[in-house]
């Protein structure tokens, strides 16, 4: 991973800044898209990283496809391109049946779990392809595989998000770029444990397990995967 140029969308949150702490560790460059300022510096306090530690990041709207063009293409300038793609950004909500369920939640949805990923990818694989290959990982959910009674916005953006991996790993096969998705079930974050007082959390998987699952997928010894999605449940 030395040196290696990875954008990680939603690096700010919980799940994000295990990943991002976990590829900077490894030897990363990491540039992260955040949405309100001072993010990227209470990221950085909270890591507890150097000052001349390699991440770098802008305020960026991940859902204007014009924005995100000018960003990536801006960053693949200063650093020589794009290596890594980690899709983490989205959102989650739900709790009513279909026809209780107002389109502008499930376009809310879309927007911030499969518009996100979308206008991320195609504005880095040009990056990818101009570097000689590269790496795509996007984040899906379990529910995706469910059923996803009354959360049926979340679970279809969710599984949109599998087919575009496989798309997406068929159109770069030649490319030599890889994409793959994780599917992780209830992640031990503090907002979950809010949320659920009573869980088991030692039944969770903690955010810095699934981080090091995105540093397999990106490096050297995963070449040979592409297109799969992978469960990262634990015992949830």
């Amino acid at each position: 991973m030395q040196n290696r140029i990875a954008l990680i969308t939603g690096g700010t949150g919980a799940l994000g800044s295990a990943v991002v702490h976990t590829f900077l560790q490894a030897g990363a460059k990491v540039v992260v898209p955040y949405r309100r300022e001072g993010e990227l510096a209470t990221l950085r306090s909270r890591l507890g990283l150097a000052h001349d530690a390699p991440l770098s990041g802008a305020i960026l709207d991940l859902t204007n496809e014009q924005a995100v063009q000018t960003y990536y293409a801006t960053v693949a300038a200063q650093h020589g391109g794009i290596d890594i793609l980690v899709n983490i950004a989205g959102g989650f909500a739900g709790g009513q049946a279909v026809h209780e369920t107002a389109w502008e939640l499930w376009q809310e949805q879309l927007d911030l779990n499969l518009k996100t990923a979308v206008l991320s990818c195609a504005a880095a694989i040009p990056h990818m392809i101009a570097r000689g290959g590269g790496s795509i990982v996007n984040v899906s959910s379990r529910t995706a595989t469910q059923a996803g009674a009354k959360l049926a916005a979340y679970a279809t953006s969710k599984r949109a998000l599998l087919q575009l991996t496989e798309a997406l790993a068929a159109e770069l096969r030649d490319h030599a770029i890889t994409v793959n998705s994780i599917l992780p079930s209830v992640i031990d974050t503090p907002a979950n444990r809010g949320a659920m007082p009573q869980a088991d959390y030692s039944a969770w998987v903690s955010p810095e397990a699934i981080a090091q699952v995105m540093l397999f997928l990106v490096g050297p010894d995963a070449r040979v995967i592409s297109g799969a999605h992978l469960p990262v449940y634990g015992r949830a």
